[in-house]
């Protein structure tokens, strides 16, 4: 076989045609870049989701912690209004009660009913009894 305007020696000529070239491996080595040239590796990587994972939840304790801060606040000042609208309202109830008895007395309203509207005291009582 002989192919025209080549001008390397022919193999059949000089005896190597029936030499095939090796096949080529490749053998990993440890070079001194070798370690740079290696990608993350698999440890590494879970470790980082690991540390990733362990923030985002302590983020989401640290929201549930602040919601729940900010919900007993909002409770602490609703119950302190409650109080003091009760203490208010017991107030006003003891200073109505000791109006109504002095509204209610037998000498004032006897002292209105003569003085204001004319009113007297009976001097007889008719009874009318019923069979």
């Amino acid at each position: 076989m002989r192919y025209e305007g080549n001008l390397a020696p022919q193999l059949e000529e000089s005896g190597w045609a029936s030499v095939r070239p090796a096949v080529l491996t490749s053998i990993e080595g440890g070079g001194i870049d070798a370690a740079a040239r290696e990608s993350v590796s698999p440890t590494f990587f879970s470790k980082v989701i690991l540390v990733v994972a362990i923030v985002c939840a302590l983020c989401v304790v640290g929201v549930a912690r602040v919601a729940l801060t900010a919900g007993t606040v909002a409770t602490l000042q609703a119950n302190e209004q409650v109080s003091s609208q009760i203490k208010e309202l017991r107030t006003l109830n003891n200073d109505l009660r000791i109006e109504r008895s002095l509204f209610s007395g037998s000498e004032r309203i006897g002292r209105i009913a003569t003085q204001n509207l004319g009113m007297v005291h009976a001097s007889e009582v008719d009874r009318l009894t019923l069979d």
